[in-house]
Formats: C-alpha cells, sequence, structure tokens
C-alpha cells in the first residue's frame, strides 16, 4: 500500500467528519455573514474549517492553505513545495439553497499539481478519491467502486457541464464550435469536475472566476480517473487547451479559465 493510499483514507475520514459537523448545521436555521469579497460564508465553512485544520495536523506537518484562512503572504508560500490546498465547503450558495450540491474539498498539492484529492458530498453521502497514478474510486451506500473518465467518441451527443443559470456568450461559442448534438448536464460545486471524472460527462469548460480551493481536490479526481485538467482562453476549442492548470504558481489565488475534459492530455 502506497503512502498515498494511506494518506487518502485519512483524509477521506478528516472530510466525512468536516461533512458531519456541516450537516448537523445544514438540519438548522444558520448564520449568513458577507465576507470580504461579499460572497457568503456560514458558520458551517468555518466549523468545516476548524475540523479540517485540526485533522491534518494530526496527520502530518505540512502547510495548510484553506479558504478560511487564505491570507498567507506570498513570499511564504512561494517557498512551499508540498502542502494541503482546502475548501471546507464549496458550494457555499447551494448549502444557502439546500439543494445538496455542495462538497468537502481536500488536495495535496506538490510543485504545483494536485497528487491526491478528496472530494466529499455530506447530502448525498458520496466521497470522490483521486490518487494520481495510481487509482481514482467513489463510496456511496457504503460501496467502493472504480471510477473512470468516458472519452467522447465520433457521433455521439456531448454531455457537457454547466451552470443551471443562462450560460454566458462565451460558453455558447464554446459549444457552437463542437460538432454534433450538445446535452447540458447542470451540478453544483465541486461535483462538476467529479461528474466528468467518473464518465457521466464529457467535458465542463470554465470560463468565470474560480479560485484554486475550489478545483483542486476535484482536479486530482480527474486526473486519476484519466482525465485532463487544463488552461482555457477563451475561442478555444477542446484541442487547443494544452495548458495544465497549476497551484501556488503566482502571488494570486484565482484560477485561470480551465476545461475539464474526459481525454488525457497527449505525452
Amino acid at each position: 500500500m502506497s503512502s498515498l493510499t494511506v494518506l487518502a483514507t485519512q483524509v477521506s475520514d478528516i472530510a466525512r467528519e468536516a461533512g458531519h459537523v456541516i450537516m448537523a448545521i445544514y438540519q438548522q436555521d444558520f448564520a449568513i455573514f458577507d465576507k470580504a469579497d461579499k460572497s457568503p460564508l456560514t458558520e458551517a465553512d468555518l466549523a468545516a474549517h476548524n475540523v479540517i485544520v485540526a485533522g491534518l495536523k494530526s496527520i502530518s506537518d505540512l502547510p495548510i492553505l484553506s479558504e478560511e484562512s487564505a491570507d498567507i503572504v506570498w513570499s511564504e508560500r512561494s517557498q512551499w513545495q508540498r502542502y494541503w490546498l482546502v475548501d471546507p465547503l464549496d458550494g457555499t450558495k447551494e448549502f444557502i439553497k439546500k439543494n445538496g450540491e455542495f462538497t468537502v474539498n481536500i488536495a495535496l498539492i506538490e510543485l504545483g499539481q494536485p497528487v491526491l484529492g478528496v472530494v466529499y458530498a455530506p447530502v448525498l453521502d458520496s466521497l470522490y478519491v483521486g490518487i494520481v497514478g495510481e487509482q481514482a474510486y467513489k463510496v456511496e451506500n457504503g460501496q467502493q467502486s472504480t471510477i473512470t473518465t468516458a472519452p467522447h467518441v465520433s457521433a455521439e451527443r456531448w454531455k457537457v457541464v454547466g451552470s443551471r443559470s443562462h450560460q454566458s456568450p462565451e460558453i455558447e461559442s464554446f459549444l457552437a464550435a463542437l460538432d454534433g448534438d450538445k446535452e447540458l448536464v447542470a451540478m453544483g460545486s465541486s461535483l462538476k469536475l467529479c461528474l466528468v471524472a467518473e464518465g457521466r460527462a464529457h467535458l465542463y469548460p470554465r470560463l468565470g472566476p474560480t479560485s484554486e480551493w475550489d478545483t483542486a481536490a476535484a482536479h486530482a479526481v480527474v486526473l486519476a480517473a484519466g482525465g485532463s485538467v487544463t488552461q482555457l482562453s477563451v475561442g478555444q476549442t477542446p484541442a487547443q487547451a494544452t495548458q495544465p492548470l497549476v497551484y501556488n504558481q503566482k502571488e494570486s489565488l484565482l484560477n485561470p479559465f480551465f476545461l475539464v475534459s474526459a481525454q488525457a492530455l497527449n505525452p
């Protein structure tokens, strides 16, 4: 059993524990605050953050970058070669709407790339794990099953993950460039990437703002399942998006636009 496999089990336990704390708050009335950028924050975000940080500190001495403690100066963060990247509650808007499509995201980053990712959806009790270079799997209803991407084949309808709301002109243009019929698959939070990882969608183009903690854990799941996550510019086709999405390589923690694909990058 590899060291990453052992870590995956430990991190899965931590993610589930955070999920239990989130659910205790989810089933009650809860307070909602506005962060500095006006995005919503709930007491569940903070409670999950505390559980995850304590859990990770108990299994390693690596630095931890969490959405709820992201004010680490670049001069310090730029020295990190290996660290934990955490979103304690991804999909706060989904949490507030109580539609169940929110997740706990925990990733291990090495030299700018995710090597281990755990995504847990507490309401669905679905756990996704990606150990890059080894395996990707899903645990649901107590059953563990291997997951793999399902690349698009000729004449097949494209299944594209997107927003539940109106699509931007940039996304409309991206879809128009795909040959054949398209079907939009709607989902919230990092579960959008997981849909590609488990073969339920071919592509997830993101031409809107995200932060590094939003994507890292599910990025690892996609890579481990045989897919890719690459930088995407407006007007590019899937074949033109060949630059991998990377982490902690710049002062800003915002991601560039990106494309999640069931197709692996050509070596």
